[in-house]
């Protein structure tokens, strides 16, 4: 199947599916929009964050004002909106919004123990992104928020004169797009909601707020010990000559949820991009190896699934 409307939440495939049941029956989904650790470290997502997208407008005065004749007696819609976005979240990087954690699934000590299996290295992350440290929630490693914990992140905000010299303007509205990566239990619905209810809660007076929703998506978790896991594992076996790692992605695919929910199939995420791909930049690309790889692994998924899957019946 190749649909190009996942970046905009793959709306109309939604409706396909659920119009096209017994079209679409099958024994297993295999999808690979992910990557894996490193060329020679394989790995397989087990599993993926949810979203919630939304985009956000302030409005102050009904039209753009001098900031000489005007500053400072009325609100300005682009300061009051920097401050309502610093607000969501507090000193510890925590998101402020009421509700936010109360289903939030919280890894046991075991669980949380196998993220420091996984080989990662703090230093070569900062040196790829050129930073001096990270940067998230209190408590937990890198790879845990990035994967497990749910975030709250600004991916655009605007308003006012942005030309070529200057314009002295208080401008009458600004904006933001805001997105929220979801974990298991944290329904994207719910967590929409209570963002627009709370960002409308905290405008001051003398701005109004307009919160449109976009898109979302739910979390997915596969289990390791599954047919489909364990026909992968086999297949990276053939191709790399090791067993691939077991971990779970940042990203969202709100689709795999889907297809569960409506055609009752598990996915298997077999992706073969590395981080350093560069995705959502500029120069995105995709290794001549990791193509090639995939070509030589995906077939080996299928005869074992085949084999296993018939031996189970």
């Amino acid at each position: 199947m190749i649909e190009g409307e996942e970046e905009v939440g793959s709306d109309n495939l939604e409706t396909f599916v659920r119009e096209n049941t017994d079209k679409l029956d099958n024994d297993v989904i295999l999808i690979s929009d992910t990557g894996m650790l490193a060329n020679d470290i394989p790995s397989i997502t087990t599993g993926l964050r949810g979203m919630s997208y939304v985009e956000v407008e302030i409005t102050g005065p009904n039209r753009d004002l001098h900031s000489g004749l005007y500053g400072g007696a009325v609100a300005n819609p682009i300061n009051i909106l920097t401050k309502m976005v610093a607000s969501l979240h507090d000193e510890n990087n925590r998101v402020t919004i009421p509700g936010f954690y109360d289903k939030v699934e919280e890894l046991n000590a075991a669980e949380r123990e196998q993220f420091k299996q996984i080989p990662f290295s703090l230093e070569n992350y900062q040196n790829a992104l050129d930073i001096e440290s990270v940067y998230g929630e209190k408590g937990y490693s890198t790879l845990e928020r990035k994967s497990i914990r749910p975030t709250l992140d600004v991916n655009g905000i605007w308003g006012g004169y942005i030309g070529e010299g200057a314009k002295t303007v208080i401008a009458s509205k600004a904006y933001a797009k805001i997105s929220m990566r979801l974990v298991p239990n944290q329904k994207s619905e719910e967590i929409t909601k209570l963002f627009m209810d709370h960002f409308v809660s905290i405008a001051p007076k003398g701005v109004t707020v307009k919160v449109t929703p976009h898109h979302g998506g739910e979390a997915y978790v596969m289990h390791p010990d599954g047919l489909e896991f364990q026909a992968a594992s086999k297949a990276y076996v053939e191709t790399f000559g090791k067993a691939p790692i077991p971990v779970r992605d940042g990203g969202s695919i709100p689709i795999v949820a889907l297809f569960e929910e409506t055609l009752q199939s598990k996915t298997v995420l077999m992706g073969f991009g590395l981080d350093s791909d560069a995705i959502h930049s500029p120069n995105e690309h995709f290794g001549v190896f990791n193509f090639l790889k995939g070509i030589e692994t995906i077939p080996h998924f299928y005869k074992h699934f085949t084999t296993m899957h018939q031996a189970s019946q």
